[in-house]
């Protein structure tokens, strides 16, 4: 299945990057360039290097020139993010190109990628979570609570792995079908972000 696949891919880039849980480590990804599983990974480690950054930003005591700079990086990640997202679209819809429509084939409100990126934000939170469940510096309470706050999140992994094979049975049956839209991050683009273009 494509989503047990996705979610050994994504698996392994998060402990990949814990082995050095160094937020400017290089990757190596381990994958064919040009492959599915080469985008999976990287797209997974362009979240893992996000989530952390998040982290770092929200330290009470950080210097404030050491947070914009921050902030102006994870701005970049969020892009780098969404282009990963359309390049996995863009996989998609060349395998699916030939699929002849059925006549009621209906619009899906959202892209596999879409799903699939939602799919690499979820195996993060469920290994951080786990994490959470071994920590020896807290009490039982915050183990037990986060116990269940996992449960969940395993129970979230496999509905939306589900729903996204489903999606895919859909749309390679022709009962479904995708089109993708370029994200248009207005506040990137200095030809739309008044702020930028009003310093002209």
């Amino acid at each position: 299945m494509f989503t047990e696949n996705a979610n050994r891919i994504f698996n392994r880039a998060i402990a990949d990057y814990h082995l050095h849980d160094d937020v400017d480590h290089p990757i190596s990804n381990p994958y064919e360039p040009a492959t599915l599983d080469h985008l999976l990974y990287h797209k997974n480690w362009i979240d893992t290097v996000q989530w952390h950054l998040e982290d770092i930003i929200r330290n009470p005591d950080i210097d404030p020139v050491e947070a914009l700079a921050l902030k102006r990086r994870i701005d970049r990640s969020n892009q780098e993010r969404t282009d990963m997202v359309e390049y996995i679209d863009s996989y998609f819809l060349e395998k699916y190109r030939d699929v002849k429509l059925l006549p009621d084939a209906r619009l899906n409100t959202e892209t596999p990628a879409w799903a699939i990126d939602r799919l690499s934000i979820l195996a993060l939170k469920i290994y951080h979570m786990e994490r959470e469940t071994e920590r020896t510096d807290v009490d039982e309470a915050h183990r037990e609570a986060c116990r269940r706050k996992l449960d969940v999140l395993l129970t979230q992994q496999k509905d939306l792995s589900k729903a996204i094979e489903e999606l895919l049975e859909d749309i390679e049956a022709g009962r479904k079908y995708m089109k993708t839209y370029k994200q248009m991050k207005m506040y990137n683009d200095p030809a739309l972000n008044p702020v930028l273009y009003g310093k002209k």
